[in-house]
């Protein structure tokens, strides 16, 4: 059987990409990937902007019975977790389900050290001094937007000028 290599952002499932294409005719200038749906069996294609923004690559550690959801796809209930990952969405690096609670250990630690490396990287981005100076300026600008909202809606409420406007001095 075909190992599957995507599968889909929101309603799951197990996809085998086979190749992309640049389209012709009325898709002149689009890229088209092809691909196998695992499940129903058949193949489809669909444009390159679709497939980025709607599949996802399965990592070699996802769980191949929920790929990587985490959530029970057998039985469609969502709110049980998976028996082949046991709701961890990853197993061990050689593919195969924990078959003990210390290998279930030795995944959640996988898993805890990954998040724990990606934010120490997000936390050294965040303290760039460019950053920094990014933030504070969209900070100042959003400040900026608040005062002159305010201010119009101000000028624009009810008082006591002429036709109901305020006096604004100009």
């Amino acid at each position: 059987m075909t190992q599957p290599t995507h599968t889909h952002r929101d309603g799951g499932g197990k996809f085998h990409e086979i190749a992309q294409h640049q389209g012709t005719g009325p898709l002149d200038g689009h890229w088209i990937v092809i691909f196998h749906d695992l499940d129903e069996g058949f193949q489809m294609a669909t444009t390159q902007d679709d497939w980025v923004q709607n599949w996802r690559e399965v990592a070699p550690d996802d769980c191949t019975v929920c790929m990587g959801t985490g959530t029970d796809h057998i039985k469609n209930n969502k709110a049980l977790p998976c028996g082949g990952c046991y709701g961890l969405g990853k197993v061990r690096d050689d593919g195969e389900t924990p078959a003990d609670r210390w290998e279930l250990s030795a995944v959640a630690t996988r898993i805890i050290q990954r998040q724990q490396d990606e934010l120490l990287n997000l936390r050294r981005i965040a303290q760039n001094p460019a950053v920094q100076a990014l933030l504070d300026q969209d900070r100042q600008q959003a400040f900026n937007d608040s005062v002159r909202r305010q201010e119009q809606q101000w000028r624009d409420g009810p008082g006591h000028g002429p036709g109901g406007q305020r006096y604004t001095g100009d």
